[in-house]
């Protein structure tokens, strides 16, 4: 469940969490402190939901039915930066190295208190903050694109990107006015291929040029790649 009544640009944290009576602590606790929160007890239900919206950090439990949250941060560390805490009943010093060699962001034991989950949370977007740099939204006529949370928004109003047009974006924002070769768009996609590339630039263009074939943002440089121009 999602809260809706705080303001667009509030982080977004996943609780991920196979008990009940975590999520919902966690979920009120953090709704009062300004937070938007979407929760989902297994790993299959957070990827759903990362399929459909953009977070700016995750709480994971470690011990879960099927897939765990080792497994879990594993998988999203292959492909994402976003950052991540994790949860676990284990206090053993090996289950906090395992956690931190898989690149997870910070690791807390339960039970903890809520207040240092918080003040670990704002440190970690804090720091992710500093980062990516002072300037995180660029915009592009009517649209604006969180690199951090990779949202677009057309005034005000969000536009859907899969997940394959939020990684182009994010990696076009990071580096506006410089081309990017054909090649090293595809080294970043699932499938490696220069004409997939092609493909995704086309649909993004539909949903941000208001003349795809004749782009004012997102253009081709004979020979180098493409390049995005913001504002």
């Amino acid at each position: 469940m999602i809260n809706t009544a705080l303001a667009d640009n509030a982080p977004h944290i996943l609780v991920v969490d196979d008990d009940q009576r975590i999520r919902d602590l966690l979920a009120r606790f953090l709704k009062e402190n300004d937070f938007r929160v979407t929760t989902a007890d297994n790993a299959a239900a957070a990827r759903a939901n990362m399929r459909g919206l953009s977070f700016d950090l995750l709480v994971l439990d470690v011990m879960m039915p099927g897939e765990s949250g080792f497994e879990l941060a594993e998988s999203l560390r292959a492909d994402q930066d976003i950052p991540i805490l994790m949860l676990t009943a284990r206090a053993e010093p090996d289950y906090r190295i395992k956690g931190l060699e898989l690149g997870v962001d910070d690791y807390l034991a339960k039970p903890f208190e809520p207040r240092e989950l918080l003040l670990r949370l704002r440190n970690i977007l804090s720091r992710r903050k500093r980062t990516l740099g002072v300037q995180d939204t660029i915009r592009m006529g009517d649209f604006t694109f969180h690199i951090g949370r990779g949202e677009l928004k057309r005034q005000g109003d969000s536009v859907r990107l899969t997940e394959r047009e939020r990684d182009l974006l994010r990696q076009f924002a990071e580096r506006p006015g410089s081309p990017i070769s054909r090649m090293d768009l595809a080294k970043e996609g699932t499938d490696g291929s220069e004409r997939a590339v092609d493909v995704q630039i086309n649909r993004l263009r539909r949903k941000i040029e208001a003349d795809p074939a004749n782009p004012v943002y997102l253009q081709t440089v004979r020979g180098k790649g493409y390049i995005l121009h913001a504002e």
